[in-house]
């Protein structure tokens, strides 16, 4: 059978590495077509890198003019929407990188192309295929927890220098990039957050802007949510502390979690915590539990996994590990803490997307997105800094 022909559109750091595993052969079923970036420089690179692929400068043409059966989509935020719908109007199938794009509405643009056109749509959920997550899903959704209480997740080691936000112009600002930690590193943990725990019902957050850099956006984000049920969650992001913590915790009224150093520590309690609370007659008694811990020898490299998944939906039918009608629901996380931190008030999930766009719009009018000089066009091998750290 003929190989899956596969385009990457936007050809920076993480198109780069998707282009070198679909080019040697890394993706069982599916090989490099074509090449997209609008930066000359990146082009000028890419001809060294990829001498027999071809490479345009506007994906409009490449769309029009290769002969392909999916994209890869790894370009600034924003961009996002329009080349994804663009593709499945041409019946092609879609793999984007996180976040889906920036503003809900868009995103539910999105979806509905993608279900209109049946083609297979994915998200660049990468973290999706660690052991360690997989594990806690399979547990939560299990009920190992019992009654839900709480969640609490400390991620702060997405530390990035000043270098880092100056090495592209579209780089944290609202005009350029749509958000700062929560649209660009911390997607990952928002999704692994509702996909382990499920979505809440409201929240409040606080986004703080340029604490540590010189942004335009935040890099230090507090959010506390509640769940109908009565449970909550905790979460806390932030690129400038150094060194960070990666901690999520799960505590229900039948046992205990805590993801930290690469383990799953578990603690099973023999009654529940609620009716040993109101029937035990001793003030300071402790409930028997027992404890158990999973740790996984290695993790897969998630980004080829994930392209491997998508190839196999196209091609067997496999069910996709990070759906792309999925990437609603981070999205509705971010964008909500937005709308919290901007008007400090609690939101309610759903909230309006029409006040959220007309906001984003305001913040996008003053935005300085030519504020630096961009090194727009190199590449940083920099695989290590995509897999989970501890």
């Amino acid at each position: 059978m003929e190989k899956l022909r596969v385009g990457v559109i936007g050809v920076g750091n993480m198109g780069t590495f998707h282009a070198h595993s679909l080019n040697d052969g890394k993706i069982e079923g599916a090989r490099l077509a074509c090449l997209c970036d609008t930066s000359e420089n990146a082009r000028a690179r890419l001809r060294g890198e990829f001498p027999d692929i071809k490479i345009y400068p506007d994906y409009k043409e490449m769309l029009k003019d290769a002969a392909l059966d999916a994209v890869v989509i790894a370009v600034p935020h924003y961009a996002h929407c329009e080349i994804a719908i663009a593709a499945f109007e041409r019946g092609l199938h879609v793999l984007c990188e996180k976040p889906e794009t920036v503003a809900l509405s868009k995103a539910k643009l999105m979806n509905k192309a993608a279900q209109k056109s049946g083609k297979v749509f994915s998200m660049m959920f990468n973290q999706r295929t660690d052991p360690i997550f997989k594990k806690a899903r399979e547990l939560v959704r299990g009920g190992v927890l019992g009654k839900k209480k709480r969640l609490t997740w400390i991620i702060t080691n997405w530390y990035r220098t000043q270098a880092y936000y100056d090495s592209g112009v579209w780089r944290s600002t609202w005009k350029g990039e749509g958000g700062g930690v929560l649209l660009n590193q911390a997607p990952h943990n928002l999704d692994l957050w509702q996909w382990i725990f499920g979505m809440p019902d409201a929240l409040v957050a606080d986004c703080e802007v340029g604490k540590y850099h010189n942004i335009e956006v935040e890099d230090d984000v507090r959010i506390l949510a509640r769940y109908y049920g009565g449970a909550t969650a905790e979460f806390i992001t932030s690129t400038g502390e150094f060194p960070g913590t990666n901690r999520l915790e799960m505590i229900g009224d039948m046992a205990k979690i805590v993801i930290e150093e690469g383990k799953l520590k578990l603690w099973r309690l023999e009654t529940p915590e609620r009716r040993f609370c109101f029937e035990c007659s001793e003030g300071f008694a402790q409930i028997p539990m027992t404890y158990e811990e999973y740790a996984p020898s290695d993790s897969p490299e998630g980004h080829i996994e994930i392209m491997k998944n998508f190839v196999g939906a196209i091609l067997k039918g496999e069910c996709l590990i990070a759906p792309g009608i999925e990437g609603v629901n981070e999205l509705t996380l971010s964008n909500a803490a937005y709308l919290s931190a901007w008007q400090n008030k609690t939101v309610t999930l759903p909230f309006d997307e029409n006040e959220f766009d007309a906001l984003l719009e305001e913040k996008i009018k003053t935005s300085v997105a030519d504020r630096r000089q961009s090194t727009l066009g190199t590449y940083e091998d920099a695989s290590s800094r995509w897999k989970v750290r501890w």
